[in-house]
């Protein structure tokens, strides 16, 4: 392949992968706590026509190499870990965490833990706090039956009044995951996320400790993609590939003029 032709084509598949991307932020725009990702591009390898300072007589040197660059590549698509705006439900199984921190979940069948941004918190039918999905919130915490008043702090404790008595009791305590490198984390949809190699081992703490964030009450994360960002960086992806297929037809043109010529 020719390689004008083959530089486009890696130019029009890396923007097809950032509106991939992109699309996929725009999609989530209202899911609870979702974290928009960004694409991150590498120019390929170089073919080295001529080195840097090789000598172009007997006594002179080339100040410049000419080095022909190959095309681009997409290499990871970061997380972007910001804070979403809070969203007021005045539910009190909703908590928003504010700061760093996951909520660490049991997957059913030994599938491990896994963890989440997101705390639009349910009780099952054995009175234990767990997400939508049903799986259940770690440390364990089992609500009383007929319990009122619950309430959540900032640092995690979760208290309610029972039947008989108005004073509000200590239930459970709401502790928050953390990694090294939360970059890492493997996305795998309900929003979830995976340890990995890269993201370290999680370490567990009371929110409002040092180092870990706060819970709110009543209110939920929202997602923290913007939408007008997301349009201006879908027009500029859509631009670049319609620019780099007219290269594709360029190179085209002139491979055809080429063959007449011969």
């Amino acid at each position: 392949m020719d390689l004008a032709l083959a530089i486009a084509k890696s130019g029009m598949e890396a923007q097809h992968q950032n509106l991939e991307i992109i699309s996929h932020n725009l999609a989530n725009a209202s899911t609870t706590s979702f974290k928009k990702s960004r694409a991150e591009f590498q120019d390929l390898p170089y073919n080295m026509i001529r080195q840097p300072g090789a000598p172009t007589t007997t006594e002179t040197n080339g100040p410049n190499g000419i080095m022909m660059g190959s095309g681009t590549k997409l290499v990871g698509n970061s997380k972007i870990y910001s804070d979403g705006s809070a969203i007021i439900t005045n539910r009190p199984l909703d908590v928003a965490i504010q700061g760093r921190g996951f909520l660490q979940v049991q997957i059913p069948n030994g599938g491990g833990y896994a963890y989440t941004r997101a705390g639009n918190l349910q009780i099952n039918e054995t009175g234990q706090l767990t997400l939508p999905n049903g799986y259940v919130v770690q440390p364990p915490i089992t609500l009383p039956t007929q319990f009122t008043n619950l309430t959540i702090s900032k640092d995690g404790i979760v208290s309610a009044s029972t039947p008989g008595n108005n004073m509000p009791q200590q239930i459970g305590q709401l502790q928050l995951a953390d990694f090294v490198n939360a970059d890492a984390l493997q996305p795998m949809g309900e929003n979830l996320y995976l340890e990995t190699t890269s993201s370290g081992t999680v370490t567990l703490g009371n929110p409002d400790n040092e180092g870990y964030g706060v819970l709110s009450q009543n209110q939920l994360e929202g997602s923290n993609v913007n939408v007008v960002e997301e349009m201006v960086n879908l027009i500029e992806a859509q631009r670049a590939f319609e620019v780099t297929s007219k290269a594709v037809s360029a190179v085209d043109s002139m491979m055809d003029d080429l063959n007449r010529t011969t």
